[in-house]
């Protein structure tokens, strides 16, 4: 008789999230997207960043401030993308940004009551750019291949490790990162500090 079990992967070990940084896209979820962030908390990530950037600053706001208090619940950093106008608001000082509006920012008073500044880059001069510019930390992609970004070939760990070896600041890589202990193993060889997944912690 045929063997019919369906065997489940592993879990992955609850120390491994410690090095990751989850990032959101409601529109990955297959359950309602609070409870989701929920199910992440419970993993405690080294943080989680609010990406809806396909919102408007008042419907982001209104969504931080919830995402904001369950990740308050599980001691987790919730960390505001864009708008830093509605982190101010919520009392959050934790901000990531892309790289053009951290440039725009410069010369105001933006963001002096931030403690943490995050910048996506996409190459070395980038990374060295953002940290002139005040940046905490990076995330640094796409590394892997990635549903997220079809067609557009992985930059990979040879870029990975050029960013690393550009700056003094922590650097995330992000793109076809998975919860697996290997891969984060080998990411950070290369010198980063961690990654950041999306797809895989909206779905998990």
């Amino acid at each position: 008789m045929q063997n019919t079990e369906i065997k489940k992967e592993p879990a992955p070990s609850a120390g491994l999230f410690n090095q990751i940084i989850a990032v959101t896209n409601r529109r990955l979820c297959t359950r309602p997207f609070l409870e989701q962030i929920e199910r992440v908390c419970r993993l405690h990530p080294r943080a989680l960043i609010l990406r809806e950037k396909d919102l408007s600053e008042e419907e982001y706001s209104l969504l931080f401030s919830q995402v904001l208090e369950i990740c308050s619940r599980y001691q987790v950093p919730c960390i505001c993308h864009t708008y830093y106008r509605a982190a101010k608001a919520a009392g959050s000082r934790q901000i990531h940004l892309p790289l053009p509006i951290l440039k725009s920012l410069q010369g105001t008073d933006a963001l002096k009551d931030f403690d943490g500044i995050g910048v996506s880059v996409h190459s070395a001069d980038e990374a060295r750019l953002a940290a002139s510019l005040g940046a905490s930390y990076l995330t640094a992609g796409h590394i892997f291949q990635t549903d997220c970004k079809k067609g557009l070939p992985p930059r990979g760990l040879d870029f990975l490790e050029e960013v690393c070896q550009s700056v003094s600041i922590p650097v995330y890589a992000i793109g076809g990162i998975q919860a697996d202990a290997a891969q984060l193993s080998l990411i950070q060889s290369r010198g980063a500090a961690g990654g950041c997944i999306m797809s895989g912690m909206m779905r998990i």
